[in-house]
């Protein structure tokens, strides 16, 4: 499939079809998609949606997850990856980009980008990643007011609610917002950064009938559970955020290391992806059989085909 094929689009808007992939039976799985090249692979290997992580986004920039990138630079990413994959994304909204108007600003703009869902957070700028220290949080009605400016915005966009307050509130605290979040028009919550199952299994068993999002990001404050421990412990969401771009940029970092040392990539073949499999990964005869000006193109033999 390509996106420049109508017949290959799909009808529903993604904001429904990720609602649809949660309100089912089970966990859904929602790997990290760095970019589109990624989302297209999370779609090949079978995945449902993806995400895009606020803290990929900027790594990929080459900035720190401050709050820094824009509305419109997200919506690049996110155009990326629903085109690429035509999976419904879900995407780091940060704290909304500003006060009421600028989070419907937000919605509307990343619903005309493809987005099928989205989070935001009760931190104020600048803000940090759930796992790190010393959060600033925007009072329980100021974030709940947001909340209410997305419904009020949105078409189909699925709309989750992140509260990072179990660090600084505990877990009261933090129930206590998503409770708030959940009346304001929250279609989900995301508590970020809890650091045990007992603190999961009660934050569901508070939240009944709420659909839960975790959020299993390596080396922060989680230890490491499976989709179906998260799912027994009464969540419908489960997300690896950074874990591609984590994979890619160690693989790069090794790339320049042997460049560097061997005067060339000529021993890091093996660990490349072929032409050929990089051109059937983005199908690139399916958009060469739309126009019929364009040759097919032959891979070349001559050398190993790394």
């Amino acid at each position: 499939m390509t996106y420049l094929r109508g017949d290959d689009m799909a009808i529903l808007p993604a904001g429904e079809r990720f609602r649809t992939l949660v309100n089912r039976p089970g966990i859904l799985r929602i790997p990290g998609a760095h970019n589109g090249l990624a989302a297209r692979q999370a779609m090949r290997a079978g995945f449902e949606a993806c995400y895009l992580s606020g803290a990929a986004m900027t790594a990929s920039m080459g900035l720190p997850d401050l709050g820094i990138i824009t509305v419109d630079e997200v919506c690049f990413f996110i155009r990326q990856a629903a085109r690429a994959s035509g999976l419904p994304v879900l995407v780091d909204g940060d704290t909304g980009y500003g006060e009421a108007l600028n989070v419907m600003h937000m919605v509307r703009s990343f619903e005309d980008a493809g987005a099928g869902a989205v989070h935001i957070e009760d931190q104020v700028l600048p803000k940090k990643c759930g796992h790190l220290n010393d959060k600033k949080l925007a009072s329980p009605h100021d974030m709940a007011a947001k909340v209410a400016a997305a419904a009020h915005a949105r078409r189909h966009l699925y709309i989750i609610a992140r509260t990072d307050a179990a660090a600084s509130e505990g877990i009261d605290g933090a129930i206590a917002r998503a409770k708030l979040y959940v009346e304001a028009g929250a279609d989900a919550i995301f508590p970020e950064a809890l650091h045990n199952a007992e603190m999961f299994r009660e934050f569901a068993r508070r939240m009944p009938g709420v659909p839960l999002l975790a959020n299993m990001t390596e080396f922060g404050n989680t230890p490491f559970f499976t989709a179906t421990e998260f799912e027994a412990m009464g969540f419908r969401m489960v997300m690896w955020p950074v874990t591609s771009l984590r994979v890619a940029a160690k693989a790069v970092a090794r790339l320049y290391d042997a460049i560097r040392e061997d005067d060339g990539a000529q021993n890091c073949v093996e660990a490349m992806q072929t032409r050929a499999e990089l051109y059937e990964t983005i199908d690139y005869a399916g958009f060469e059989a739309l126009d019929a000006t364009i040759v097919k193109t032959i891979v070349p033999q001559g050398m190993p085909q790394g």
